[in-house]
């Protein structure tokens, strides 16, 4: 199969997903578990919004986490097929580990989880889904201010106040598996368009045994969007969903996002999100 290369810099006018209230409750989600009765799953709704979506291809350098929340980066990872959950957490989550400490300057670095998102051909040549989770096409941002702190607390225990008290940061390393990417890419919103105090929305995080938060986020003509066309195993994003310090991007929504002029016949994407806590201090 051959596909073509798309000319730089393509441009996409898309629609994203921004946050629909549906009740007047605040907003909600329960995860592995029923909600009460008389509950929903959830109170999320959708509020489509054309938007467009830039290419940054050409431009990579000019994207940095601190001014825009997000930043692109070559690296050629010695992991190609992500199948083995042991090789993934030794030496993938390794390499990631350097990467975040070469490129922040962070000096101690926590991976505390994962996702792979793709689909392998199954027997009869049907194609079927290998992750729990799907590709997610709604505007959010992983985790609330305060829910990275509790993150913090929940997974360094005792060290974990004398960790808060130097910069926090928490990232996302995301990445293409096997081959470019052409369906659904991985838009990132520049932090200097956002809105904060009106743009954000928390959601609660409602599981078994914990509850956590993320945001979502209503919509706002002032948002610019990017993407990396044709992103490849080798290039990485760097997604910040937090940072401690408040004089610099604090965080960038993202969401997966609808290209129509993607060749019909080019591969599904496949890519690995990994979640770190990033610490200035040790």
């Amino acid at each position: 199969m051959t596909v073509a290369t798309l000319q730089s810099p393509h441009d996409v006018s898309t629609t994203l997903n921004y946050f629909a209230s549906i009740d007047d409750d605040a907003p909600y989600r329960y995860i592995y578990t029923t909600p009460p009765a008389g509950k929903h799953e959830h109170n999320l709704g959708d509020d489509p919004r054309p938007v467009v979506v830039h290419d940054a291809r050409g431009r990579e350098s000019e994207f940095t986490l601190d001014v825009h929340g997000f930043q692109f980066a070559r690296h050629v990872s010695a992991e190609k097929e992500f199948v083995d959950e042991e090789r993934i957490r030794t030496v993938y989550y390794k390499e990631v580990e350097e990467l975040l400490k070469r490129e922040t300057g962070g000096r101690r670095v926590l991976i505390f989880d994962h996702t792979i998102r793709f689909v392998v051909r199954a027997a009869r040549c049907s194609w079927r889904q290998t992750t729990s989770r799907f590709v997610l096409e709604r505007v959010h941002i992983d985790q609330t201010y305060e829910a990275s702190v509790k993150r913090v607390r929940q997974l360094l225990g005792a060290d974990a106040d004398r960790l808060l008290r130097s910069r926090v940061r928490l990232i996302n390393v995301w990445r293409p598996i096997a081959h470019p990417v052409f369906h659904k890419p991985l838009a990132v919103g520049d932090w200097r368009s956002l809105d904060e105090h009106a743009d954000l929305v928390p959601v609660r995080y409602i599981y078994p045994d914990r509850e956590g938060a993320t945001f979502s986020v209503r919509y706002n003509p002032a948002h610019r969007w990017w993407y990396l066309a044709q992103q490849t195993p080798e290039e990485v994003t760097l997604i910040k969903c937090y940072d401690s310090e408040t004089d610099r991007a604090r965080l960038t929504p993202h969401t997966a996002f609808w290209d129509q002029t993607s060749p019909s016949d080019a591969p599904h994407r496949q890519s690995i999100e990994v979640r770190a806590l990033v610490f200035d201090g040790e």
